[in-house]
């Protein structure tokens, strides 16, 4: 696998972009240029819109921890996940509310991305899908994970294909206890659940993982968990598909809402981590020699009593370290992971009052968080001392993060930060711009 990505990479020297992303994407080799954030609007600040803001990472340039470009779609449809064409020429962004789709050409000029399409009808052309998560890059196609469905909007949901020119390609519905569409249930569950999808080529399997439908994520988290019918409707499964033909092979039991997927990129590691949002778990999900799919819960994040709700998660490019955010208590942690059946934390740092994504070099030393999880999920205020809603950025020395720079993105008017991804001039055969003359930058 490490090969695949040399091969895609651009010459800019030995380290690189994000680890969690597709293997078929083109990969940044160096410093990033910009982060692009998709935020989500708030009633009342700024123009209260969902947006896609750009901010400038790289050190060198006079504009380094700015916001440089911000791009509002016309409404809030509930921003979530985001994710870059193969090429990396587009970034397709989605509303877990309307279930728009949002497609941003970032080649043209990095800087400055613009809104080229939106795809508006993604629940009619999918037969029913609703709440687009996932964008993941397949060789010319996206594959997207929805959430759920506009029969009950309950958490049985499916996965989309898409040409990357936003054309509809097909529906595969998630296996579920009364259709499991050819495939084999191995434990107590079989919910039909969607969330993540992640793809490992060299075993021909996609595995998506499982969370709740639309009845839930827009509704107050405070209001489901005093709702035992409401915290009954999360997900319990992960499921083994044929990465191919898209057929569904296996699936397994993980309780307890199962979220990001992240998967090993040593060329003998079969084996991906999720974690569990209700249960506080990490699993590992892992292959044997014969090709044979488990789950197992290999450790415990914080103290699960306290409802820590682990949310993003990132592995390291080398496999040595898996990173856990929890949202509830603002923490972030570092897991040694050399042992994949035994990790242990080797690391912990509280953020704010909360804290949900983190996005990391290739080379894992720049590592980046924000704080929003779901509009109507997110904390309303902080304690003193602590931020609520806010971009950090890190320097990671291997020992301990060290700040660079931050902003807060409710004073800035901007909204509440959700996911990250990163841009660089080098990806499309561009220059960065050499910084204006000092002169040229000076004001009569």
């Amino acid at each position: 696998m490490l090969a695949l990505i040399a091969g895609l990479s651009f010459g800019l020297g030995a380290a690189g972009d994000e680890t969690c992303m597709s293997p078929y994407m083109a990969k940044i080799v160096g410093q990033e240029d910009f982060v692009y954030i998709w935020t989500v609007g708030v009633e009342g600040m700024g123009d209260g819109e969902d947006k896609l803001v750009t901010i400038d990472a790289h050190p060198d340039s006079p504009t380094y921890g700015k916001v440089v470009a911000s791009l509002s779609v016309g409404g809030r449809f509930e921003a979530h996940h985001s994710g870059f064409t193969d090429d990396r020429r587009f970034l397709w962004a989605a509303g877990l509310d309307s279930s728009h789709i949002f497609i941003f050409d970032v080649h043209t000029n990095p800087a400055e991305p613009e809104l080229v399409n939106t795809i508006d009808n993604f629940v009619e052309a999918t037969g029913g899908v609703v709440g687009p998560h996932t964008n993941y890059a397949t060789p010319g196609r996206m594959l997207i994970s929805g959430l759920s469905n506009a029969q009950d909007h309950g958490g049985r949901t499916a996965l989309v294909e898409y040409s990357n020119a936003g054309d509809y390609i097909a529906t595969y519905w998630i296996p579920a206890a009364d259709n499991l569409y050819g495939a084999e249930q191995t434990g107590k569950f079989a919910d039909g659940y969607g969330y993540d999808v992640r793809a490992l080529p060299r075993r021909n399997a996609l595995i998506t993982s499982s969370f709740t439908g639309w009845s839930n994520y827009m509704t107050p988290l405070g209001d489901i968990m005093a709702n035992p019918d409401a915290m009954a409707a999360f997900g319990n499964t992960v499921v083994i598909w044929d990465l191919h033909t898209r057929q569904p092979k296996t699936v397994l039991d993980v309780p307890g809402a199962p979220l990001e997927i992240r998967c090993a990129w040593g060329s003998d590691h079969d084996y991906c981590f999720t974690t569990t949002a209700l249960t506080s778990k990490i699993w590992l999900i892992h292959a044997d020699t014969k090709g044979t799919w488990s789950t197992t819960e290999v450790g415990t994040i914080a103290d699960p009593s306290k409802i820590p709700l682990p949310v993003d998660i990132s592995i390291a490019a080398d496999d040595s370290l898996l990173w856990v955010n929890t949202w509830n208590d603002g923490t972030t942690r570092a897991f040694d992971i050399s042992d994949p059946f035994k990790p242990e934390q080797v690391y912990e740092k509280k953020l704010g009052a909360q804290v949900n994504m983190l996005s990391q070099s290739w080379d894992g030393e720049r590592i980046y968080f924000t704080s929003s999880l779901l509009a109507k999920w997110d904390k309303v205020d902080a304690p003193d001392g602590e931020d609520l809603q806010y971009f950090k950025a890190f320097q990671w020395n291997g020992k301990a993060l060290e700040p660079t720079f931050a902003i807060d993105f409710h004073a800035e008017g901007l909204g509440s930060p959700h996911q990250m991804r990163f841009g660089a001039y080098a990806l499309y055969g561009q220059e960065r711009p050499a910084p204006a003359p000092a002169s040229a930058r000076v004001q009569p």
